[in-house]
């Protein structure tokens, strides 16, 4: 329950925190984004859940221009490499699950130099 309550604080956290046009992605709104997608991406749960799916789609909606989704990309990879027990077809597959087409793979090993 705990656990549920933070999700949602971070998931209305993030939508107030939207990047506004000439403003840097922060490593902090993208972990606030998704913060709640954790459960799945460690095999706790076995789909991810809407609020998951909405910082998800906040992510990408963070990630407009190349240095953006470069930036995006460097913090999603940061973040899973603080997941000993991350899965890497559960963070691969997230993007599909919650119907979203990202720019910004969700890996531990990605050259985020590469995206465009």
């Amino acid at each position: 329950m705990k656990g549920d309550v933070v999700a949602l604080i971070a998931i209305f956290a993030i939508f107030s925190l939207v990047v506004q046009p000439g403003q840097a992605v922060t490593c902090g709104q993208v972990d606030a984004a998704l913060v709640p997608c954790i459960s799945y991406l460690t095999g706790h749960d076995a789909s991810p859940s809407p609020p998951c799916c909405a910082g998800v789609k906040a992510v990408k909606g963070m990630a407009q221009t190349t240095a953006d989704k470069r930036a995006c990309c460097g913090c999603v990879k940061a973040a899973a490499n603080r997941y000993a027990d991350l899965k890497d077809a559960a963070a691969q597959s997230l993007p599909t699950k919650c119907g979203v087409q990202m720019d910004v793979p969700i890996s531990r090993s990605v050259d985020c130099d590469k995206i465009n």
